[in-house]
This record gives structure tokens, sequence and C-alpha cells, in this order.
């Protein structure tokens, strides 16, 4: 059972509840496989999406998971909200409450936007996504796609590369990947590392050789030019020539290894083609899983919502 109402991050998740997100997953995932793809778990519960930035991979997945899970769910449209008249978040997430929504997942481009929200609202939040801070569901599918590989996290090393500064996918899987036992190995420029991350776990390579060395798993991440004010690497050619990753580099890894990325790829930049669309490639895959993951989450949100509120 999960101890809160919300999923606001995995760095206050126990491993305990990690785990069991993502044994719930097994569950959700053989249900998206049948041929209704449907269940009345959540029925007569709503759920709304309200993002803050553009995504597809999430949103849609987020509408989806609670539409297989018969959940009434409907998307908040920012650009044309109230929010463009001035509405506070806060006031928002009232507006909310008063029209009896049950879940709320939201993305905004400011840390910590979630936990206000959920400080403020009776509604279980969701953070799909705060700035630079966390992105918890994409971090479970990541390691729901791992376990479903290799039957563990424990034990395994992963190998993260990319702008890892501006990444709250990095810093989640950082949380969560150490939290279960995991080796993560990080390395980017220089301007691409957050100061302190050593602190929080992780391993700091001096080149991308080593990162990859005996690896079990690869994860590219993309270059967010939209957090950037310029400046941090020469060109993209040149990120790709120094810090990118080839099918080269992965003869550094294990064999067998497995290639990740939380999406959308800039192909040729971060991930060469022929790595994107080479069978070591799971990136496919954990699309799949992250409605897998998404609905095991809505499920135990609703648990402890039927037990404790």
């Amino acid at each position: 059972m999960l101890r809160s109402k919300d999923l606001l991050g995995l760095q206050s998740l126990s491993a305990e509840e990690i785990s069991e997100i993502l044994e719930g997953a097994v569950t959700t995932k053989e249900l998206l496989k049948s041929d209704r793809k449907c269940s009345e778990d959540l029925k007569g519960k709503t759920l709304v999406t309200l993002f803050y930035e553009n995504s597809t991979r999430t949103r849609t997945s987020f509408e989806l998971a609670g539409k297989y899970l018969g959940a009434n769910e409907v998307n908040i449209s920012v650009a044309t909200s109230s929010v463009q008249k001035g509405e506070t978040l806060i006031d928002t997430g009232k507006t909310l409450d008063a029209l009896k929504v049950d879940f709320i997942a939201i993305r905004h481009p400011m840390a910590g936007a979630p936990k206000l929200l959920a400080e403020n609202v009776k509604a279980s939040v969701i953070n799909g996504g705060d700035g630079m801070h966390e992105h918890p569901t994409q971090a479970l599918l990541d390691m729901f796609t791992l376990k479903e590989r290799y039957g563990k996290i424990a034990g395994l090393k992963v190998a993260i590369l990319g702008d890892i500064k501006h990444s709250r996918v990095a810093l989640s899987n950082l949380f969560g990947l150490t939290r279960l036992g995991a080796e993560v190995y990080m390395y980017a420029p220089g301007t691409m590392i957050p100061k302190g991350i050593q602190r929080l776990g992780a391993h700091l390579a001096a080149s991308r050789e080593e990162a990859i060395e005996g690896a079990d798993a690869v994860m590219g991440l993309r270059i967010q030019l939209e957090r950037m004010n310029g400046g941090l690497f020469p060109s993209l050619g040149e990120y790709s020539r120094y810090y990118g990753v080839d099918g080269n580099l992965l003869k550094y890894a294990k064999p067998g290894a497995v290639v990740l990325h939380p999406g959308p790829v800039n192909r040729g930049v971060e991930l060469t083609p022929g790595v994107i669309d080479g069978k070591s490639s799971l990136i496919t895959e954990q699309v799949t899983n992250g409605l897998a993951v998404r609905m095991s989450v809505l499920k135990l949100l609703a648990a402890y919502r039927e037990n404790n509120i």
C-alpha cells in the first residue's frame, strides 16, 4: 500500500512502494495484451490531465490509463483555460476539487508545482514532470522495462548519458534505481552535470567508454534546448561526436545490453539511428510499459483513497 495520496517523486518512495508499483504493472500489462483492454477498477472515478508543457507520450499515456481502467478522463488545455486569464495553480486545483475530481496528473515547468498543488487539494496528484526536478512515472517505467528483461534491478549497472543537468528523468531514475540496488553511471559535458549529483549516489564517469563498460543498460537523454540559455556545448554535431552513443560504443556494454530513451529522440544526436532502431533498443517497449505503470499507479492511489480518504 502506498503511504500517500499523491505520487510526487521517487526520492520520497520506499523500495517497497516502488516494488509494489512495478508488481502491479505486471497485472496491468496483461490487461493491455487482452482483446478488451478495459476494466472497471476506476469506474465512477475522474482523472484530469493538467499539462502546462507539451507532451505526447506522458499525457496520452495517462489519458489511456484512466480510460482503460474505467475512469472518466478529462484533458485541460492550459492554452485555452482560465490560466490564460491569470488563474493561479492553487485556484485551478480548488476548482477541480469542487468538481469532485479524484486524480490530477500534472506537468509543470516549475519544480515543486505538483507538491504545491497536492498540499491544496483533496484529489490525488501525480507528477508528470516538474521543471528540472522529477518525472517519477518515467523512471518507474524504465525500471519496469529493466525488470522485465533481467528479472531484477539489484546488481544492474545502468549508464545514463546526455543532458543530465536539465533532466528530471535522470534524477528520478537515480533515486529509484539506487533504491532498488542498481549502480548508476553518468556521463555528460561538464556544463550538463549538476553539482553534487555524486552525493545522491551517481558515479560520474570520465568518458563514454567508462560509463558504458560492463553496463546492462544504456540510457540516452534528450538535449533539452527549451531549458537552456545557450553556450553549454559548441554545436549539435560536436555533441554527437563526443557525447553521443553509436553501435561501436555499445560494444563496451555487456553482451545483450539494452538501450533506453525517454523520448522524443533527437536522431543522430544523443543516439544514432542504428542504435535507436537496433535489436538492443527497447524504446518502443518503454512506451507500452509507461501505460502499464501509470495504470498501476492509478490503481494503487485509488486503493489508498478508499482506505484513507
